[in-house]
């Protein structure tokens, strides 16, 4: 879970003492705005999070989407823009390059904080002032202007009302669980949630983003952005509420805590404590709080507690455990959190954690700690989710022009499922990469020559239409102007064909196919 250092807001704590019902709100950003909804916490979906996450899936960015499989319309579109043309794709494509990441969760990052401060489509101005922007998203400077021409050349408009059905009855299913995460965690709390103008609490749905699961705050505005599949993130969900209910109390109590700071030497010595921490521990003690919240909720037998507890110690969470035992005391007191509050922090005996800790071993940064389920359940799709994630995987390899790497994953797929089009028209894709252009023309004239009832299925619009198109460029290339033009009619004839394959047919028409030069691509 990715999520940005707290900062000092100018709010009072929660001053209550009992438990009130609180609505939740789902609904579309663009009904929103359009009705001036105001409220604190929603939950809803975003074009400028569609629009960037389309841009990255176009530039053959690994979402990890293995819940994808029961998102057909979203699923239908990911292989179209992988196979997008075009110049605003290119630049994509370019400037994508230009700002990957080892890792995928580190390259994703800037750009979703970038779709959270965006403005509308197709411009996606700042919603904010360049002060106020955060330093990631400046480390991808001009991605707005990118991501606006490729917007409307990739007629994501249109893209969006094709999906915007199947992500609402997202929207919709995952509405009255997240407002039992807010009742149950107010409830423990036993504090009633007071709306502040400005403070708010968004659960963005978007398919996309896959499995992952990232939060952060900007300012007073916490989001979590999901794709729910069959077992809905609600772990993580209850997190980010808890951050966004505790870190006001926790920062109007930051000298009283800073009191316990000594911990910080101990802590700082585990090697999978994130570096964040590592000179701030007021937001350790921040974190540790909602981590035991958290504990405390999910009432676990005592075998289960003890190896969450002891998976924190081992990675650097040496407060959860303390915090844990406060919480005991709380449940048994009678005021909200945010009068017990100081209660709870003077509680913490630091001469006890330390004697504790003094001869413990921290996990090594290689080692694998089961964290306590605090993130929500992984789904690992089988059967016919594998192959999308197979042919997605090669889709993603010809995107960045890796001919060898894309050959090798088509061809394993073919290896399993013989004259499955996708693949055959991956492996054809692949074969021209490399040069191996009598290889690519054979693999496109098996396309196109599949009969309804083939073995593999019959191929998709998409790729029955590109091969025609590829085929007719082909003949063009060889001199065989008349069979070039047979084919892109033949593409123009495909009941369903992509708008750009029928572009590029009635080019392929009006003049003979050449290569731009190699500088252009």
């Amino acid at each position: 879970m990715t999520t940005q250092k707290i900062r000092r807001n100018c709010f009072s704590p929660f001053v209550v003492a009992a438990f009130l019902c609180l609505a939740v709100t789902a609904c579309g950003t663009r009904s929103a705005r359009a009705q001036g909804a105001v409220s604190t916490i929603r939950v809803e979906t975003s074009q400028q999070l569609f629009a960037t996450m389309c841009a990255l899936d176009a530039a053959g960015f690994d979402a990890n989407s293995n819940t994808l499989d029961i998102y057909p319309a979203d699923a239908a579109l990911r292989a179209r823009l992988l196979q997008l043309h075009g110049p605003a794709v290119r630049a994509v494509r370019q400037f994508y390059a230009q700002h990957q990441f080892v890792s995928a969760d580190e390259t994703l990052s800037p750009f979703l904080s970038f779709a959270l401060i965006a403005g509308p489509p197709p411009q996606f101005h700042y919603l904010i002032s360049r002060d106020q922007i955060p330093p990631t998203v400046l480390s991808i400077d001009g991605f707005g202007e990118i991501l606006g021409r490729f917007y409307v050349e990739a007629q994501l408009a249109r893209e969006w009302a094709t999906v915007e059905p199947e992500v609402d009855g997202e929207v919709a299913r995952l509405s009255n669980p997240v407002r039992r995460v807010v009742l149950q965690s107010t409830g423990y709390l036993r504090e009633i949630f007071t709306p502040i103008p400005g403070r708010t609490f968004t659960v963005l749905v978007e398919p996309l983003v896959g499995e992952r699961v990232n939060f952060r705050n900007i300012g007073n505005h916490y989001t979590i952005i999901v794709g729910p599949g069959p077992v809905l993130p609600l772990g993580d969900i209850r997190h980010a509420f808890l951050h966004f209910i505790l870190d006001p109390l926790t920062l109007e109590y930051q000298q009283d805590i800073s009191t316990r700071r000594a911990l910080l030497d101990i802590a700082s010595r585990a090697p999978q404590l994130p570096q964040s921490y590592q000179d701030d521990f007021v937001g350790l003690f921040d974190e540790c709080l909602v981590r035991a919240v958290e504990l405390r909720m999910r009432k676990l037998p005592p075998a289960r507690v003890e190896s969450v507890l002891a998976a924190n110690d081992k990675t650097g969470f040496i407060l959860v455990r303390p915090i844990y035992q406060q919480l005991i005391a709380f449940e048994k007191a009678s005021p909200a959190m945010s009068l017990y509050f100081p209660r709870l922090v003077n509680g913490i005996n630091v001469a006890a954690v330390q004697k504790r800790f003094q001869n413990f071993a921290f996990a090594s940064a290689s080692e694998k700690i089961e964290a306590g389920g605090i993130r929500g359940e992984n789904h690992r799709a089988v059967g016919d989710a594998q192959l999308n994630q197979q042919l997605m995987r090669g889709d993603r390899q010809i995107a960045l022009q890796d001919g060898a790497g894309a050959a090798a994953t088509f061809q394993g797929i073919l290896n399993e499922h013989p004259n499955q089009p996708h693949a055959l028209y991956g492996l054809a894709l692949a074969s021209a990469l490399q040069g191996q252009g009598e290889k690519a023309q054979n693999l496109f004239e098996r396309i196109v020559k599949s009969p309804a009832g083939a073995p593999g299925g019959a191929p998709s619009p998409n790729v029955l239409a590109w091969s025609h198109v590829y085929l007719g460029r082909i003949h063009d290339l060889q001199g065989g102007r008349k069979l070039a033009v047979s084919e892109y009619r033949a593409a123009l004839n495909v009941n369903g064909a992509p708008e750009a394959a029928r572009v590029a047919a009635e080019q392929g028409i009006h003049a003979p196919y050449r290569p731009a030069p190699k500088s252009s691509q």
